[in-house]
């Protein structure tokens, strides 16, 4: 008998951001409940794939509909997301005469937040922290549901008439550069055909993983389940969990949010683990925050808020690098003391790696502990030797009984969202460019992407990319140049992966991803700290950074050698623990 398939293939439906609660530093969960997010109306503006615009010294009129849309813009934002609508506002804060558009490849604005639908998604990141720096974050839970930051980011969107700019169904597929003309040719698929556009400033605000394909385990067996398999990346609307089995294969942050989501809507849930992660309760409210704002009113409140939050973030990571033993022992009795006793903390709650080796997994009101005691939910840790028509079987031979498995297993990285690049008609190879200050590629002039932290809030660091952005760009005008680049002089650079985090999904990708050096500016800060001195306070033209005038040529910058530093032989073995990824 065959079970009917759900998603499978539509990617992971882990997503989300790491950012620290007011406890712990949280991690990246992002999770949208299943309500109906609605659609804005369409207006210009995008997506993934943004069309670029006039000379960067010449200002053009916002376009208002797909008609009168413009084939130029100074500066085209791929991705009308998290990321998207906040490099938008920033842009417009800093140079207001600038043209700008944003490419959306969906329908909606919204990205990460729009697209997933699966029961309880929500942020584990406080969001004061997570909101942008520019519009304070003012509901009432530190602790968000889906819904509701997607609301707010398209307020933020409306408000600032950023989404005036959004070009919806509008899919980036390849640019070329022109160092003549010192500009991006940008082609993008729309209504089944191939534009256009040209840019002199291309920045990608995609995220890094794939909205149409999850990673997906081959599980032996799947064909002969007589239920449904799901993967949360698309999850079916019509979905009634009400007195079901379900059996829910993973161990990161989408699957410690559909447990207690499940079984809230009156279903049992096993969690079915390959190796144990690890997990925090944390409060879903900040009352200091709150104070805050009563005392200081949004903005001031927000600010001061915002601070206290990265700096027990900045601590907490701190010490779980520092003193990973005493980390363990800290978050093992905050388990143990939350688990029911028929629960093993050591069986189930133990990783075989040091705290933040990989995202740790919040659960707001500790409801994934609750949903246990309750005996709403269950967890078995074990491997899956195969699906069988009524569910799985385990290594150990045991068979959990299932009418629902939900395959929380992962995600798949597609950096820029796929798209290819060309300068002069040398196609860029991405693997061998270093990443300058985290968000510039080597070799590769006017482009800028935004990749946010994976063990704090994504929007911390969007918020200063795009901030810096904004001076490279005043560097720029000021100097009278039309392009800038990142060089690399040195072609036996020691490098590094691009990400230094052990989670399957990246592990997965890193052939495919920019490198970084041994320190900055070729270096992917994952301190917001350190980002702040680099990105904030640093002078702009740093012998590093070079600056081109039209019809002058580009310097030459050396390919990044192979990755020189190999991960020490005790490395954990790479799972999908917290994969929740990015906000785009």
């Amino acid at each position: 008998m065959s079970s009917a398939i759900r998603g499978l293939g539509a990617g992971q439906g882990e997503t989300g951001v790491d950012t620290v609660p007011a406890y712990a530093p949280a991690l990246g969960i992002v999770h949208i409940d299943g309500r109906d997010r609605g659609q804005l109306p369409r207006v210009i503006g995008g997506g993934p794939g943004q069309t670029a615009g006039t000379p960067m010294s010449s200002p053009t009129a916002a376009p208002t509909s797909p008609a009168t849309a413009a084939s130029h813009v100074d500066v085209l934002i791929v991705g009308a997301g998290l990321s998207g609508i906040g490099a938008a506002r920033h842009l417009q804060k800093g140079h207001p005469g600038r043209s700008f558009a944003l490419l959306e490849g969906r329908a909606a604005s919204g990205g990460t937040w729009d697209l997933f639908r699966y029961p309880g998604i929500r942020s584990d990141s406080d969001l004061s922290t997570f909101a942008y720096d520019f519009k304070p974050w003012t509901g009432e839970k530190a602790i968000a549901d889906g819904g509701d930051i997607l609301a707010y980011i398209r307020e933020a969107a409306s408000e600032t008439g950023v989404d005036q700019h959004i070009r919806y169904d509008h899919r980036v597929t390849s640019a070329s550069f022109s160092t003549a003309d010192a500009r991006w040719t940008v082609r993008v698929q729309h209504a089944g055909e191939e534009l256009e556009l040209t840019c002199s400033w291309l920045f990608c605000a995609s995220g890094y993983y794939r909205y149409d394909e999850g990673f997906s385990p081959t599980f032996q067996g799947a064909e002969d389940f007589a239920g449904e398999i799901i993967h949360p990346q698309l999850w079916p609307e019509d979905f009634d969990a009400e007195g079901k089995e379900i059996v829910v294969v993973g161990s990161g942050a989408t699957a410690v949010t559909l447990v207690p989501a499940l079984a809230k809507q009156g279903a049992h849930v096993t969690m079915l683990q390959r190796s144990p992660s690890y997990v925090l309760p944390l409060p879903s409210t900040d009352p200091i925050g709150d104070r805050f704002r009563k005392w200081f009113g949004d903005s001031r409140g927000h600010r001061l808020t915002r601070q206290k939050n990265i700096e027990q973030q900045r601590l907490l990571y701190a010490f779980c690098q520092k003193f990973p033993g005493q980390a363990r022992k800290w978050i093992r009795g905050i388990n143990k003391k939350f688990l029911p006793d028929h629960i093993d903390v050591d069986v189930h709650f133990n990783p075989k790696y040091d705290p933040w080796d990989q995202r740790l997994c919040a659960v707001p009101h500790g409801d994934l502990f609750r949903a246990f005691q309750k005996r709403q939910a269950d967890i078995v840790t074990d491997g899956i030797e195969r699906f069988t028509e009524k569910g799985i079987l385990t290594a150990s031979g045991k068979e959990i009984p299932a009418d629902v498995i939900v395959t929380a297993t992962g995600l798949n990285m597609l950096l820029f969202g796929g798209l290819e690049l060309d300068v002069d008609g040398e196609p860029v190879q991405i693997p061998e460019t270093l990443a300058y200050k985290g968000f510039m590629g080597s070799g590769v002039p006017n482009f800028s992407f935004a990749i946010g932290y994976t063990n704090s809030s994504w929007t911390l660091k969007i918020d200063l990319v795009c901030k810096y952005l904004n001076r490279v760009l005043t560097q720029m005008d000021e100097g009278g140049y039309a392009i800038a680049v990142p060089v690399n002089d040195d072609a036996h650079v020691e490098t590094r992966p691009l990400m230094d985090f052990k989670a399957g999904y990246v592990l997965r990708a890193l052939d495919k991803m920019p490198k970084q050096g041994p320190s900055a500016p070729w270096h992917l800060a994952m301190s917001y700290r350190e980002d702040e001195k680099h990105l904030r306070k640093a002078k702009v033209d740093d012998g590093v950074l070079r600056f081109v005038r039209k019809g002058a040529p580009l310097p030459t910058s050396h390919p990044a050698p192979a990755i020189s530093a190999a991960p020490p032989e005790d490395a954990p073995a790479p799972t999908d623990a917290g994969t929740e990824a990015v906000a785009a």
